[in-house]
């Protein structure tokens, strides 16, 4: 298995790269001492720094472990849900197709405002129960007022019928070709993978909410609490960066569903649309419908005057022949 090699710091990133090195030095001679000081057994004992929490501590970022180092982790994480819910998981570690990049297109003629994209998103990536957190947000507007972001609203009950004066807009990590998220994380945590997914290692997430401030689509959500997933509702089919199960104190968000993708499989929203209204697929395939949909449609990205982007098109079929 190949990976990419981690996301190389600019000259100009010096202070990043002081910050980054402190984290990790801290976090290990913290815990060190600290187990050095108390005891082995008596950290144990009250569950303050087990050998587990050490080991997740200091344990290398996704992009530079070893073969044998990943193994380890996947297998840690896989024992630990087993032990929390009583599931067998599988936690993927399968890395990007070479030559692909994955874009999503969003039919607002079409759509019905009906949210099953986002309840298939909340059930198939192991998102909170209690507190409730969603990574898409359906919004609507009147007709005219739909590109001013600042003029649409949320809401959470779908409409009993599409209502002929207003657009819905679900509102989802944009996926970005050049993500502010990924450059405001000092410790590097979230990144941009080969095939344009933008990825979160929680394991090296450090809680600053950097790139929640630095997302102006609001796409990225922040565990203030122990997420809460009844037993009976966890996705066993799991992506170390995707929807393996997080912890208090990390960022979460949109990874296109990347346990589906990389296994050859549309993204649950997509495949939960009854209206078909969610397109997604390679843009650098020329047969695939986003392909077509992105050069041959007039589409729209949305706030694309920041320079993020985005690699989510939303776009009209009404009138296509």
């Amino acid at each position: 298995m190949t990976r990419e090699t981690p996301p190389k710091l600019e000259p100009g990133d010096s202070l990043r790269r002081r910050q980054l090195l402190t984290r990790r030095k801290l976090l290990e001679d913290l815990v060190r001492t600290t187990t050095l000081a108390l005891g082995g057994s008596l950290l144990s004992g009250c569950g303050i720094f087990s050998d587990w929490t050490l080991r997740e501590l200091t344990q290398s970022h996704y992009l530079r472990m070893s073969p044998d180092e990943l193994e380890s982790v996947v297998l840690r994480i896989e024992g630990d849900v087993f032990k929390r819910y009583r599931k067998r998981p599988v936690v993927n570690v399968e890395p990007a197709e070479t030559g692909v990049r994955y874009v999503q297109a969003l039919d607002l003629s079409v759509c019905i405002g009906c949210g099953r994209c986002r309840e298939g998103c909340f059930q198939e990536n192991n998102q909170s129960r209690d507190p409730s957190i969603k990574w898409i947000t359906m919004l609507h507007s009147e007709k005219q007022e739909i590109w001013r972001l600042h003029d649409t609203r949320a809401f959470e009950n779908p409409p009993l019928k599409k209502d002929d004066h207003q657009y819905y807009l679900p509102l989802g990590c944009q996926q970005c070709e050049n993500p502010s998220c990924a450059k405001a994380c000092p410790a590097r945590a979230t990144w941009k993978e080969p095939d344009g997914i933008i990825v979160i290692d929680y394991n090296w997430c450090i809680g600053c909410r950097y790139c929640q401030a630095a997302c102006p689509y609001g796409a990225r959500k922040f565990n203030w609490r122990q997420p809460s997933i009844p037993s009976n509702d966890i996705n066993p089919m799991m992506h170390y960066l995707g929807n393996r199960p997080r912890m208090m104190g990390v960022v979460e968000k949109c990874t296109f569903c990347i346990q589906r993708v990389r296994a050859g499989i549309e993204p649950a929203c997509v495949a939960v649309c009854p209206v078909r209204a969610r397109k997604f697929g390679d843009l650098n395939d020329p047969t695939s419908e986003v392909h077509f949909i992105v050069n041959e449609v007039r589409t729209i990205k949305l706030k694309e005057d920041l320079g993020t982007k985005p690699r989510f098109y939303y776009y009209f079929s009404a009138g296509l022949t």
